[in-house]
């Protein structure tokens, strides 16, 4: 089978707003073979500049547009996927937003293998089983203390077994606004369910700044500390992660738009969670290599997703068959080109876990009329020559 064409199409919410909340546009990548087989993907990344890094023109031999390699590219298992990984990233080295495009066409080829063979892609990837995860409701940080507080109830009451509270205010003021939030969380969320902090890279490098709410995070017994820097900051990872108590309490990783980046924040960051966004960093080719060499050190794996049930979906197949990598980070605020992208929404069961699907390929289905809803008309022109446009 060859690659015939990729389709992008660009959903956006009515009104953007300047929030932590990924959720609010989305691009889709439909892959169709020349044998009629098809596959989705999803980039999660500017779409408005994913979509120009597939059609612009070549600017010299390592900085060519992904359309070059990817159309007619022949895809016959597994091995071809990981091989158009490969060629892609030789091709379109100086490309920087080439990995973005990259993950959402790499989904959208294991979505259509599994399709065509009948299993789901977790198979493909060589499990066996695909383990139950622990989802975690991800929302951001109230305004205040208090709306902290009741967010943490909404979600014991919704039976989540943990929630993550990142961004918003966090960081941003002083440490002791910091710990009230942390405090508010724990309280609201009750003594037995799990509490995971993510400060949204807020201190970018200041350790000190981090580590005066270590021990809030130790009182109220998070799981772990998300992103207190940015991605590359693997001394300032390596710093905090030996203060008292920190150990194998920092998790970072959705910013690695390759493996290699994820690989430098376990071994030199000293992470104790990896946490891996397969529509970054190259799509699931790229997040099985991050989930194998996870296991090998003994970090623990964690997907990153705030979109969609497509997304989630692939953000779980690299990992499923990881017995000791539990907890699946779930979207609690989507917002509604997200949240009704699929006909069917991979939600917590009783016990508040998530389960992937046994059906082919990724398991969920598009929404045609979500696309309808809020897809997006988009052209780019190059000389009066039009490089792309929507359908």
């Amino acid at each position: 089978m060859k690659i015939e064409n990729v389709e992008f199409h660009y959903l956006a919410n009515d009104t953007i707003l300047d929030i932590g909340d990924g959720s609010q546009d989305a691009l889709l990548v439909h892959v169709r073979m020349d044998d009629g087989s098809e596959g989705w993907g999803e980039c999660e990344a500017a779409p408005l500049v994913s979509i120009a890094a597939w059609c612009c023109p070549m600017s010299h031999l390592a900085c060519k547009p992904l359309k070059a390699t990817v159309i007619g590219f022949e895809i016959n298992g597994p091995a071809d996927i990981y091989a158009l990984t490969d060629r892609v990233r030789r091709n379109s080295f100086d490309l920087l937003q080439a990995d973005h495009t990259l993950s959402g066409i790499d989904i959208a080829l294991w979505d259509m293998l599994g399709k065509k063979r009948g299993e789901p892609v977790w198979n493909l990837l060589g499990y066996a089983n695909a383990y139950p995860k622990t989802a975690y409701a991800s929302q951001l940080f109230g305004d205040t203390p208090q709306q902290t507080y009741e967010k943490a109830v909404q979600s014991r009451e919704a039976g989540f077994r943990a929630a993550k509270f990142g961004w918003g205010p966090f960081g941003l003021g002083s440490p002791e606004t910091d710990i009230d939030h942390v405090r508010a969380a724990r309280e609201g969320l009750g003594p037995d369910l799990a509490l995971m902090i993510d400060a949204g890279t807020v201190w970018v490098h200041d350790v000190a700044r981090a580590a005066a709410v270590l021990p809030a995070l130790r009182e109220a017994k998070a799981v772990w500390l998300e992103e207190p820097f940015t991605s590359g900051a693997l001394k300032a990872y390596a710093a905090l992660a030996q203060q008292d108590g920190c150990a194998r309490l920092l998790a970072a990783g959705e910013g690695s738009h390759d493996p290699d980046m994820a690989f430098n924040l376990m071994d030199f960051g000293k992470l104790g969670f990896i946490q891996i966004d397969t529509g970054r960093i190259g799509g699931i080719s790229s997040a099985k290599k991050v989930a194998e060499y996870a296991e090998k050190t003994g970090v623990v794996y964690v997907n990153h997703t705030f979109t969609t049930s497509l997304a989630l979906s692939a953000s779980i197949q690299p990992f499923a068959g990881l017995k000791d990598s539990p907890w699946c980070e779930f979207p609690v605020e989507s917002a509604p080109p997200s949240r009704l992208l699929t006909k069917e929404r991979l939600l917590p069961d009783a016990n508040g876990q998530i389960r992937l699907p046994d059906a082919p390929g990724l398991g969920v289905d598009i929404n045609p009329d979500t696309i309808a809803r809020y897809g997006r008309q988009v052209s780019i022109q190059y000389e009066n020559q039009m490089l792309w446009s929507s359908k």
